[in-house]
């Protein structure tokens, strides 16, 4: 299996190399690979959506377990419309029944969930099962998950820009007090810290338009393993890759550590 990033060595389990004293804060992840698994058994794409479920309660397990604070998962992009209707509408249809079903154990484990992006184009059955899981879970306090729904970084972007225009447009807002944090401000993602670790399955070389503003200075982490066969053990070795790297953030460390 290649991977992009650090090759910790063969243990029992990656976990027991992990540091829990520089676990991110946030990992992120693009779930891809799910048409490919399904054409590999010889079946039609929404069989590997449904088969990918198991990878996203193994990720979301493995994330509360160690105590990473946020998990975003990219679901659904803005271009997924352009699927064929078929797979769209199975997708809108798994969707549903799956936070049905997981709204007990989201309970159980103080999982809380919101979402990122356009809702008001999905069905209403998805936004009233959505809103109902982010109303139950919305003061739990363990792992915080973000799904990626009808989403791209563009559009979040453009969102953003039309918002800053319309403020400035008014008069409430001069340009000099427009930086960095007051763009954060206006994102999708206000309030949710960026990502420090994005992993993406299938052995894709690209970031899809995810979290264009969020992954400055995000490490990246590749697999080829596809979606569906992604397990906990993939998680642990991510993360011990990204524990070997150097963030520097732009700067020069000092041999010391000292930026």
């Amino acid at each position: 299996m290649s991977k992009i990033g650090y090759f910790c060595g063969p243990v029992a389990s990656f976990k027991d190399q992990i540091d829990f004293n520089n676990l991110p804060n946030h990992v992120a992840v693009i779930m891809d690979g799910n048409g490919r698994w399904a054409k590999k058994k010889g079946a039609a794409r929404i069989f590997g959506h449904r088969n990918a479920i198991q990878a996203v309660t193994d990720v979301t397990e493995a994330c509360g377990e160690l105590g990473i604070k946020f998990l975003t998962l990219y679901a659904f992009s803005t271009e997924n419309w352009g699927r064929p209707k078929d797979e769209v509408d199975g997708l809108m249809e798994l969707l549903v029944n799956t936070i049905k079903k997981e709204i007990g154990n989201l309970m159980e484990n103080q999982v809380k969930l919101t979402t990122i992006g356009d809702l008001s184009h999905l069905p209403m059955s998805c936004q009233k099962n959505l809103q109902e899981a982010k109303d139950a879970t919305r003061l739990n306090t363990g792992l915080h998950v973000i799904l990626a729904l009808n989403y791209s970084g563009r559009w979040e972007i453009v969102r953003a820009a039309r918002k800053i225009a319309e403020e400035a447009k008014q008069g409430k807002l001069h340009p000099e007090n427009i930086d960095e944090h007051f763009i954060s401000e206006n994102l999708e993602t206000k309030g949710i810290p960026d990502p420090e670790l994005l992993i993406r399955t299938s052995g894709e070389m690209r970031v899809s338009n995810f979290l264009l503003w969020q992954i400055a200075y995000t490490e990246l982490y590749i697999t080829s393993t596809l979606w569906p066969d992604f397990r906990k053990e993939d998680l642990y070795e991510a993360i011990c890759s990204y524990q070997h790297r150097e963030r520097r953030f732009g700067k020069v460390l000092e041999p010391n550590g000292q930026a």
